[in-house]
């Protein structure tokens, strides 16, 4: 019987070998909780033991009763009729199996009926639910939206919502996006008025929102009569009644067992969820942010079934008398995959670790007057480094995710192009990846001013001195030359002081400071692992000549598409 979370190999050597003490320890309040609930660990070792019980349950259901539904869910996908959606039959009882085994309040507090998980274990729960069902992640993962009531509502508003969710009573939804603010939000024009009962209402259309059907939604809407940018944005909470209607559902190229909604809200009661006008400031970002790690982790999940599929095809497919995993072509092919995902999984879990130290750090600085100067200066650094990871990580693991998803196609040939073959719907899955929550475009603007202040490479140093490297020396001497390499592109960039070239070099900037931190983080992994040595070797010898290249491009100062653009569109000779 498969099992998601205990038959992955790679992700038991990270739940053995990642440092979760200090995460445990903020996250548990020092096991404030113990006596107090059943529950509750009493420890680090306890913690530990509790987050294994957990992923256990979640990778059993996901490997036994999920993934073995994909296929007809994907058949059947969400329909909508008289106004109402429908889920497939697949995708209603697993939202029941996953709410059975209480894991729908996964980062919750336990006054709540949550199980006060960090950010590091929801988000490896969501990458077991996405590798059996990338669509379920959709909903699944959409506990985001309970998060974000959790820090920033008030307490009546959490003692009405959270339990809800942690019960799986409600589904939830983040509308923000309209037919005229896509990644601009502060485009957004969906009114928020008060009535004369001091009543919040809603006004207007929102378009392309995941799970638009759910009873609970955070609405992002205008409350300041005559603005146009993001000080006039509020965030609302918004509890399904006949003052919203479902417009109609998108026919999309894949995740069809998640349906994407076009609404109207029709003066429609909402409350306001925190300060006014600090919807898109603070609070919309918080969400998308943790909406970032969720689509990174379903990456990882579609990407680890592509890869499943592929190696199980090339192990069964006999061509000229032989397996074609025997091929070098093909077998070329199976491990570019399976260490690319491995790479994605070392800056995911990493990431998600500095983000829960950032949010605990944040929590303090914002409510605790006494301790906030204490932790002023960690907070500082925390939240530059998930800056600069949360959009990095996500553009690596969905750009990854579609590149093994298109190899493992490649792999099964004509027979991958057929309906009949998962693979098919992995590739199609794969593909809204790098466009929602930001498109990869999008994640290296957000990314690209801590790559400028040097935060990346101050950040790769800060990984190798975190362990003895003496046994892989070699590599290290690797890493440190993509580290110089991406100081002195950075150098250049801002010595020439053009907007324009920083722009022009930007995602290749990115890329380089990605690929150097996750060999840092590949090398310290090796330290554990004769396997892991020769994973991070192979990266390195693929990651090394590819910075260098990317080096030499920078810093020619050649922008012939910045000179010429006009003339390269035009397509005319």
């Amino acid at each position: 019987m498969p099992n998601f979370y205990t038959d992955n190999d790679d992700i038991q050597f990270h739940m053995k070998t990642m440092n979760l003490d200090k995460v445990i320890s903020y996250v548990e309040n020092d096991f404030a909780d113990k006596g107090k609930y059943d529950y509750a660990p009493t420890s680090l070792e306890d913690a530990k033991d509790s987050y294994n019980r957990i992923l256990t349950i979640i990778g059993d259901i996901c490997g036994n009763y999920i993934a073995p539904r994909a296929p007809e869910v994907d058949r059947e996908g969400a329909t909508f009729k008289d106004g109402e959606v429908t889920y497939a039959k697949g995708t209603q009882e697993a939202l029941d199996m996953l709410t059975k085994a209480e894991v729908m309040g996964m980062t919750l507090p336990r006054q709540y009926g949550g199980l006060n998980c960090p950010m590091t274990i929801y988000m490896l729960a969501t990458e077991l639910v996405s590798r059996a069902d990338a669509s379920l992640m959709n909903l699944f993962g959409l506990q985001e939206i309970a998060e974000t009531i959790n820090r920033f509502g008030d307490e009546d508003q959490k003692k009405r919502y959270l339990p809800r969710f942690c019960r799986g009573e409600v589904t939830a939804s983040m509308a923000l996006t309209e037919p005229d603010a896509g990644s601009d939000l502060q485009a957004v024009m969906l009114t928020a008025y008060e009535d004369d009962k001091n009543q919040w209402r809603l006004k207007g259309v929102k378009r392309f929102i995941t799970n638009g059907c759910g009873e609970i939604s955070l609405v992002l809407a205008r409350t300041e009569a005559g603005s146009t940018d993001a000080r006039g944005l509020s965030m609302f909470i918004y509890e399904r009644e006949a003052g919203m209607k479902i417009r109609r559902i998108e026919h999309k190229l894949g995740i069809h067992g998640s349906p994407t909604c076009e609404i109207q809200f029709n003066d429609a009661p909402a409350e306001l969820c925190g300060k006014r006008r600090m919807g898109l400031f603070k609070y919309v970002m918080s969400l998308m942010n943790g909406a970032r790690l969720g689509i990174a982790a379903q990456a990882l999940g579609i990407a680890e079934a592509a890869y499943a599929e592929a190696d199980k095809y090339a192990k069964e497919r006999v061509q000229f008398r032989k397996a074609i995993r025997e091929f070098i072509p093909v077998s070329e092919l199976l491990a570019d995959m399976r260490v690319k995902i491995e790479a994605g999984r070392t800056l995911m879990y990493h990431t998600c670790r500095i983000v829960d130290i950032k949010n605990h750090l944040e929590n303090i600085y914002d409510n605790d007057e006494t301790r906030a100067r204490e932790v002023k200066d960690e907070y500082k650094k925390a939240s530059g480094l998930a800056a600069l990871l949360t959009p990095s990580v996500k553009a690596y693991n969905t750009e990854m995710c579609n590149e093994v998803a298109y190899e493992g196609i490649q792999i099964h040939g004509g027979t991958g192009y057929m309906q009949e073959f998962n693979i098919e719907r992995h590739y199609r899955d794969a593909r809204i990846t790098n466009i929602y929550e930001g498109t990869t475009q999008l994640q290296v603007v957000a990314a690209i001013g801590g790559v400028i202040k040097g935060t990346a490479a101050e950040h790769i140093d800060e990984i190798l001195a975190q362990a003895d490297l003496s046994s892989v020396a070699h590599l290290e001497k690797a890493a440190r030359e993509m580290k110089d390499l991406l100081v002195d592109a950075v150098r250049y960039v801002h010595e020439k002081g053009d907007p324009q070239y920083q722009d022009y070099h930007s995602r290749r900037l990115v890329e380089m400071s990605t690929n150097g931190i996750i060999c840092a983080l590949m090398i310290n992994d090796a330290v554990h692992s004769e396997r892991k040595r020769d994973v991070a070797k192979y990266f390195i010898e693929k990651a090394l000549p590819e910075c260098r290249m990317k080096h030499e491009l920078i810093t020619s100062g050649n922008a012939l598409m910045l000179e010429k653009k006009d003339q390269l569109l035009q397509g005319k000779n």
